[in-house]
């Protein structure tokens, strides 16, 4: 980050007048320098992000690697991220970590596709969208959040057409064959409304009374629809409806523009860690991260939220890409009484972030912001 330097001014000082200030104004600046600064343990991203990058011999995740989701399983960390090769169409591949940070072993061919048709303008009864996500021009699956839920690994990705069908699609495949990489995954179903846009859903990774609940939306209002069966979803007769307000109800905070949700939501003490993408319109064109507590019987509620972004785009990995200035996350884990957030870089490339779960959530309730750090190359929590 560019600091400006502090120039003295060569013109001469004025002479200081004393301003008579109400009495209060006057109690508050002569009490404030004696007010310690609050103290933080920070979380820290890691002195070796990316974690993974775009393989030029590889033709399919030959330009970008990007936006991953996580699960863990067998004490490993599990990662599908979103993929974009020659032909420009977005796919899913598959990499592995036991420790959180170091890549172990990755896939050589993707572990996720989704069949996209392309058609003629004039057999489309839509518009052709105006979206380039990552720079999947052609379609595909993007953006995949995972939730182990029984014996299966559930996805939710944003599934776009390539040209003006942007949905929710929802699959799932058993544990067993997900930790032998036998990619047998369920047949996706479109589970938002068609002729709408929706991104950035996500399923609780329990069942709340008894049954799924889907949050779909943070803004104005916390949105979860609660299912007896995700079959129940067919993608046309049964379908999630929602609705997405801009954030004007954050009127003055850093998150006045909400993006939507970042991973599935983090069971914990205090009740579902939520992480959120948000931008600050005094601040254009800068996706970052934030945290918000969720009531545990009731997630609909926020219990309180970080007062500044917990993660920013700062690095150079996060500004040097097909769309700098973006942090993204879909997925994040606790290992060992650490959290783990995964996201990407730039659109372009895979990091990880790293703090003292309790540590982040203390500083989280009292108001302060556990802001991200680089930590040293090769150093761990």
């Amino acid at each position: 980050m560019l600091r400006k330097k502090l120039v003295r001014s060569s013109t001469p000082r004025k002479k200081k007048v004393a301003l008579k200030l109400p009495r209060l104004a006057r109690i508050k600046r002569k009490i404030a320098p004696q007010i310690p600064a609050k103290k933080f343990r920070s979380i820290q991203k890691h002195g070796d992000n990316p974690i993974i990058e775009p393989r030029p011999d590889r033709k399919w995740e030959s330009k970008a690697t990007f936006n991953p989701g996580v699960v863990c399983l067998d004490g490993k960390v599990h990662i599908l991220y979103r993929a974009i090769g020659d032909n420009d169409v977005s796919v899913l591949g598959y990499a592995v970590s036991s420790d959180g940070f170091t890549i172990e072993d990755r896939a050589d061919e993707p572990a996720y596709t989704a069949e996209v048709e392309h058609k003629g303008a004039e057999l489309r009864e839509i518009p052709r969208a105006v979206y380039a996500s990552g720079g999947g021009w052609n379609g595909g699956c993007e953006d995949p959040r995972l939730t182990q839920i029984g014996g299966k690994v559930h996805l939710l990705y944003t599934a776009f057409d390539g040209w003006g069908s942007i949905r929710i699609a929802l699959s799932s495949i058993s544990i067993q064959d997900f930790l032998a990489r036998k990619w047998n995954w369920k047949k996706p179903v479109l589970i938002s409304p068609s002729g709408e846009i929706h991104k950035n859903w996500v399923l609780f990774p329990e069942k709340i009374g008894g049954k799924y609940a889907i949050l779909h939306s943070i803004s104005p209002d916390i949105l979860i629809d609660f299912l007896e069966n995700l079959d129940e979803l067919d993608g046309k007769a049964k379908v999630v409806t929602s609705r997405y307000g801009s954030g004007t109800e954050r009127k003055g905070a850093w998150d006045n523009w909400i993006r939507g949700a970042g991973p599935p939501p983090i069971k914990t003490d205090e009740g579902w860690l939520l992480l959120y993408h948000a931008m600050d319109k005094r601040d254009p064109g800068r996706y970052k991260l934030g945290a918000m507590m969720l009531d545990p019987n009731d997630p609909t509620k926020v219990l309180y939220r970080s007062r500044h972004p917990i993660l920013e785009p700062d690095e150079y990995y996060e500004n040097h890409g097909f769309k700098g200035g973006v942090v993204y996350s879909c997925g994040a884990s606790v290992v060992g009484g650490n959290l783990f957030v995964y996201y990407g870089g730039a659109d372009t490339v895979v990091c990880v972030a790293s703090a003292d779960l309790k540590s982040f959530l203390g500083e989280l309730k009292v108001g302060d912001t556990p802001r991200l750090r680089v930590k040293p190359m090769g150093s761990h929590v």
